[in-house]
């Protein structure tokens, strides 16, 4: 018996089988049995082949947003016709195994001259010439700002589509401000082709100074006939050739217009060219908010990264003091001991010298004593000899007029003198004054 397998397994079998063995892609002719557009913009389609009226051959398919919007573009320009149900195609597709959803196929193309209807033969002439003059693309060159706030706007102040988008832009959820100016034009009847190229002139002329993203044209849906000014030769050289990106929101289910077809970027709705443009102010925040939370999460890597070193480097720095304190506490102790030892050794020199110079000190000052007592008997002999008892010892005595050695004064008859004496002091008067010297 056969070793049993997962179903998964098996799936993923099955898949790996078909990426083997089938081409790339296959162009194929189908009937579309059913088509239905997701809001992200993805179509999803149920494709058929019947014998009669037995349907016998039925796959699911779908088209991405990206290439539906291209693919249903250039069928529509080219047929004038939607994809829709009950439509005979033939398509590129690619066939995918899910392990979850099963087979499916992935429409790369389809050929639109195919499905190729009748078509108003003006409206076929003018696309046609447009293609061959390069016009189709011509607008599609200009990278769409990442975040256009200044808009001119082509409509008309009364259309309900205006209104619509003024809505949408100013009441947005998200709080965003979009500055916009409106550029008056008339959107139906004989003269309004006329008008939307005129504002498209006025909006070029202003440029310099407005300094505008990106050219909206607004309508909001009509009859087939108020549209027909949008199918216009010179409108749609007028789009063609802007120097600003020009979204369309004609606002009509049938047929796109050829103004569409030009344009940058078409929309349905006035209210999903708004949309759109916020979805551009969404996508800016997001990628914004995705770059903060990879700096913050960059940021936080890289500190605990630098945390780490930083721990590291600490622990060897400790280390390394702990190392070199170690080292020069040893050495410390080392010269230490040696300047312990060596001041020992001076201390005890020193007290060596200061015993000798003590010795020698005590030497010297007994001879320098001697010398000065033996100066200082013979100065008090000499101080004894002129001491005035040493005179009176002798029987001499000292006399004075007023305090005045009498040597030293004039004395007169009749005062009175002083005359001292060894033991007595005695006091006399002068009576006669005799000169020895004459």
């Amino acid at each position: 018996m056969q070793q049993a397998i997962s179903l998964l397994a098996l799936n993923q079998l099955i898949r790996e089988t078909l990426d083997v063995h089938l081409e790339p892609s296959y162009w194929i002719v189908a009937e579309i049995g059913e088509l239905k557009q997701a809001g992200q913009g993805h179509a999803y389609l149920d494709l058929v082949e019947k014998q009669g009226n037995q349907i016998a051959a039925k796959m699911r398919a779908n088209i991405w947003a990206y290439s539906y919007r291209t693919i249903a573009g250039r069928f529509q320009a080219t047929t004038g016709q939607s994809l829709r149900a009950g439509m005979k195609i033939l398509a590129q597709v690619t066939v995918t195994f899910h392990e979850l959803y099963g087979i499916s196929l992935n429409i790369k193309d389809i050929d639109p001259n195919f499905t190729l209807g009748e078509r108003a033969r003006i409206r076929q002439e003018i696309i046609n010439r447009l293609s061959k003059e390069g016009m189709i693309e011509l607008n599609k060159r200009y990278a769409l700002p990442t975040v256009p706030q200044k808009i001119a706007v082509i409509s008309s102040s009364t259309a309900a589509g205006y209104g619509d988008f003024v809505n949408q832009i100013e009441q947005n959820r998200f709080g965003y401000k979009v500055w916009y100016k409106l550029y008056q034009a008339t959107l139906q009847g004989t003269d309004a082709a006329a008008t939307l190229i005129s504002a498209f002139q006025r909006i070029e002329a202003d440029q310099n100074l407005e300094k505008f993203d990106v050219i909206v044209l607004i309508r909001g849906g009509g009859a087939q006939l108020d549209l027909d000014c949008f199918d216009d030769y010179g409108l749609a050289m007028a789009i063609a050739k802007s120097p600003l990106p020009v979204l369309t929101g004609i606002g009509h289910e049938r047929d796109e217009t050829i103004a569409d077809l030009v344009s940058h970027t078409k929309m349905k709705t006035p209210t999903a060219v708004a949309e759109f443009i916020l979805s551009g102010f969404r996508d800016f925040e997001d990628s914004l908010n995705l770059w903060t939370k990879n700096l913050s999460r960059f940021a936080g890597q890289m500190l605990v990264q630098e945390d780490k070193k930083t721990t590291e480097l600490e622990n060897r720095l400790k280390n390394l003091v702990r190392f070199n304190l170690s080292k020069n506490i040893e050495k410390l102790t080392f010269y230490q001991n040696r300047i312990k030892s060596s001041y020992h050794n001076q201390i005890k020199f020193s007290a060596l010298s200061l015993i000798n110079l003590n010795k020698n000190l005590i030497k010297s000052w007994k001879v320098f004593i001697e010398k000065e007592n033996r100066n200082l008997e013979l100065l008090e002999k000499d101080l004894n000899k002129s001491d005035p008892n040493t005179f009176f010892e002798k029987g001499y005595t000292r006399s004075e007029i007023n305090g005045i050695p009498i040597h030293k004064s004039s004395p007169k008859i009749g005062q009175e003198m002083l005359t001292f004496s060894k033991n007595i002091i005695l006091s006399s008067t002068i009576n006669e004054i005799k000169d020895y010297g004459k």
